[in-house]
């Protein structure tokens, strides 16, 4: 059994964690062991995963392994973009620029905010009755 060498990085956005394992290969991509198609239908979600790969020219010169749970079908879609942009990194340290410029290794900070008591949401504030 031949053991194949593979950078790791992991994403994340919002309440989703993505581990990804990035293998040399022909530029499959498999996401909790099923074609990341059949995981993400919308092509919006597909483009937002290839943009590392198209940001630094390597599309199809890599295999990728993703395990992604939590959150939204969007957010785990840009947690994998996260975490390919940073096995991508470690695979080769000059795609650090490129992929700074196109703003693919800095984590989005923006998560839902609490809920507070004696309001409906985080802000919504129940109708106001003068009588």
């Amino acid at each position: 059994m031949t053991t194949q060498t593979y950078d790791r990085g992991t994403g994340k956005r919002k309440c989703a964690v993505a581990q990804v394992k990035l293998f040399s290969g022909r530029g499959e991509i498999i996401v909790n062991g099923k074609p990341y198609q059949d995981v993400f239908p919308r092509r919006e979600h597909r483009r937002t995963i290839e943009h590392p790969f198209v940001a630094t020219d390597t599309e199809g010169k890599f295999n990728v392994e993703v395990k992604v749970n939590g959150g939204g079908i969007s957010g785990q879609a840009w947690a994998i973009r996260h975490g390919i942009a940073r096995a991508l990194v470690k695979a080769n340290e000059q795609f650090k620029p490129l992929l700074r410029r196109e703003g693919l290794l800095t984590r989005d900070p923006r998560v839902k905010e609490r809920k507070k008591y004696g309001l409906k949401r985080a802000r919504k504030a129940p109708q106001y009755t003068k009588r």
